[in-house]
């Protein structure tokens, strides 16, 4: 079993509008620009452009349960790795939770850059929805 990570952020905008930020993926850069630097699409994946090189995800939205998976194409179908999350109405707004798991042995260290990283992403999502900046990135 692998270690879990959570981080969530309240935000002052409709579930629909931090709905439709996360789940383009050409907006990456926009809100997780400790990530991707670029996105492009490529068949049913994206490829991103990283500083450690070219990833490619596959992401997978159900706007019905609020849930954006940021999954590594790659490993599928035979494991779901990657990061998972999900936009939960909180009010007259909403809450938007993400998840990572971390391989055994993972340093404290790298873990605790990781979430430092997360935790500026998820307050860009927040600025981004609440100033009704969510329109794609050209």
């Amino acid at each position: 079993m692998h270690r879990s990570d959570t981080q969530s952020i309240s935000i002052d905008a409709p579930r629909e509008a931090v709905l439709d930020l996360v789940s383009d993926p050409t907006a990456f850069p926009r809100w997780a620009s400790g990530f991707a630097l670029a996105v492009r699409v490529d068949g049913p994946d994206w490829l991103v452009d990283t500083s450690e090189g070219e990833v490619r995800l596959h992401v997978r939205v159900d706007r019905e349960l609020g849930t954006v998976d940021f999954l590594a194409a790659d490993a599928l179908p035979r494991r779901e790795a990657g990061v998972f999350s999900r936009v939960v109405p909180n009010g007259r707004g909403c809450d938007y939770v993400i998840t990572r798991f971390y391989a055994d042995g993972t340093p404290e260290t790298e873990i605790a850059d990781q979430r430092a990283v997360v935790a500026v992403e998820l307050q860009t999502v927040r600025a981004l929805c609440e100033r009704g900046s969510v329109r794609a990135a050209a």
